[in-house]
């Protein structure tokens, strides 16, 4: 028995007229896009809707967004993404493709992935910008639902500028996974973790100060025009404080 395949693609371009056309929205199975209003300026707005459960255990889900020179596209998700166990047993994969051009800007801003009781999933997100693009990139991972032990979810983020890798790291959480992966050297106990890249080309001028935000997360530069914000909390809501606060601080 297989699960279900599915990809989402996005294609985004200056559309000459000052806005972002969108000539490839494209997505099948449990994927679905729907084009929103609400841009500003010269933005397009895409919302991803999962249109059944998953993924499950085998089901093989993708989405592929290029953006191209002068496009503006912001990129979300309905509703949160729930890993869930199946009648397969096998590990499901979430594979998040991203091409930004010089001079294109994307703003991928998901709703948070839970890692139910039972299920094994492998979150893959590869970027590659060109040296004048620009990201903002948001990744939240809750481990777990109320009162529920997580499953298994292991999370590999890449990203590179200008061909050049500049951040190519992975974690493996709950059952499993090394040990001490929920211990003071990894989460400290925390059930909800997440991450921002943003890339701007001004960086590679003035790159950000390393920095401690709060007690629960970090501001570093990358060796690149990018910086990257780490943090943790005791649950979704209060992450997503820390990351919109840290994303504020860089404004």
């Amino acid at each position: 028995m297989n699960g279900v395949h599915a990809t989402a693609r996005i294609r985004a371009r200056a559309d000459g007229r000052g806005g972002t056309s969108l000539p490839v929205l494209d997505s099948d199975g449990p994927l679905a896009l729907r084009r929103t209003r609400g841009g500003d300026g010269g933005q397009a707005r895409v919302v991803l809707v999962g249109a059944m459960s998953g993924p499950l255990g085998g089901d093989r889900f993708a989405v592929e967004t290029a953006v191209g020179s002068g496009a503006r596209l912001r990129l979300g998700s309905a509703a949160a993404t729930i890993a869930l166990p199946g009648q397969i047993k096998d590990e499901a994969h979430y594979d998040v493709r991203i091409d930004v051009a010089d001079g294109g800007e994307l703003h991928w801003l998901p709703e948070p992935l839970i890692s139910a009781k039972g299920s094994d999933l492998y979150v893959t997100t590869r970027v590659d910008l060109a040296p004048g693009a620009r990201l903002v990139l948001r990744e939240e991972q809750v481990l777990g639902r109320a009162g529920e032990e997580p499953g298994r979810l292991t999370s590999r983020l890449a990203v590179r500028v200008g061909g050049r890798a500049v951040l190519d790291q992975e974690l493996s959480c709950g059952p499993g996974a090394p040990a001490g992966w929920d211990g003071p050297a990894v989460l400290g106990g925390h059930r909800a973790l997440g991450q921002l890249v943003i890339a701007r080309p001004e960086f590679g001028d003035r790159p950000v100060t390393a920095r401690v935000l709060g007690d629960k997360a970090s501001l570093v530069p990358l060796a690149g025009p990018a910086a990257l914000v780490t943090a943790v909390a005791p649950d979704g809501l209060r992450l997503r404080r820390v990351l919109d606060e840290a994303l504020a601080s860089l404004a």
